[in-house]
């Protein structure tokens, strides 16, 4: 329980952690962020890690501190999602043929792969760009593009893309506008703000397939 207590605590109150980050190990931040972002894009079992949150908090400790290039941490955490993503889509790949020849492998079940399969052939790449920007599904995305059919060559197009997108966009949010006073003294409420805005899309679908999708007879 106490665990837990300082997992919530580390993410709520990111910021402060970060700037003790820095103080401790100076130029290691950058090798900290970098293994933080290239864990939870690249190791399925991992999508809890603060991606979003660490991006902003990042930028907002580079503006505030000068400690942190932000053009260096752009560059960098660019590099360790796509880093992370291909990892993820050629370790799906690699268990997706043992899912079809064996049914299942732990969680992951040969029906998940033709729905995910279907999924990506009615709404084409730009779900690995939008999946991007949405917390645990971003690392499942990699994985489940590789264990289904979706070419490495249509994945890495999109795939670039969404790091372009992402990583740049939450940094640069944090760079301009973390140091606003508000910001800085209600950072949890930024935090909840930026998860709710994430997990809008998925809420969404949600709505959208109980409620508002014509059931068929």
């Amino acid at each position: 329980m106490e665990i837990i207590s300082q997992i919530i605590d580390f993410f709520l109150h990111l910021d402060k952690h970060l700037f003790d980050i820095v103080e401790e190990y100076g130029t290691l931040t950058y090798l900290i962020l970098f293994l933080i972002i290239f864990t939870e894009t690249g190791l399925v079992f991992m999508p809890l890690l603060p991606g979003d949150s660490l991006l902003f908090a990042a930028g907002a400790l580079a503006a505030s501190t000068g400690a942190l290039n932000v053009w260096l941490i752009i560059l960098l955490l660019i590099v360790a999602a796509l880093l992370g993503d291909n990892t993820n889509y050629f370790v799906g790949k690699f268990l997706g043929t043992q899912i079809k020849q064996r049914e299942r492998i732990l969680f992951l079940k040969r029906e998940y792969l033709e729905r995910t399969e279907a999924f990506y052939a009615t709404h084409g790449g730009k779900t690995v760009i939008m999946a991007r920007f949405i917390p645990i599904i971003r690392t499942v995305a990699p994985f489940v593009a590789g264990a289904g059919s979706m070419t490495y060559s249509k994945y890495i197009l999109y795939c670039v893309m969404g790091a372009l997108l992402w990583v740049p966009s939450l940094t640069l949010l944090g760079y301009f506008f973390g140091n606003i006073t508000y910001v800085k003294n209600n950072f949890e409420i930024v935090i909840f703000g930026i998860i709710g805005l994430s997990i809008l899309p998925i809420l969404w679908g949600v709505v959208k397939s109980k409620f508002l999708t014509p059931k068929t007879v």
